[in-house]
């Protein structure tokens, strides 16, 4: 199983990923072992997950979600929590 997520940052930009364990790769964000990018911006929290069978389906979807505007992500992020 693999995972498409946006982690907020601690100046509230998103990052877009793709992982298999989730917890893993928040914690590698989080010490400085993940991105980059994550380790300029000071890490994060993951904040929308998506299921996918496949890595390549999730690495799709991720780079569909990148493509997508600052306020179409976060209205992604935002209808998530309505359904729970």
């Amino acid at each position: 199983m693999f995972y498409f997520y946006l982690l907020r940052t601690p100046n509230n930009t998103l990052y877009t990923g793709v992982t298999s364990n989730l917890r893993d790769r928040e914690n590698r964000h989080n010490t400085g072992r993940g991105s980059i990018w994550t380790t300029t911006h000071h890490g994060g929290k993951i904040v929308y997950t998506e299921t996918f069978p496949t890595l390549s389906k999730a690495r799709l979807r991720e780079t569909q979600v990148k493509k997508w505007s600052r306020v179409k992500k976060e209205n992604l992020i935002k209808m998530s929590k309505v359904k729970t």
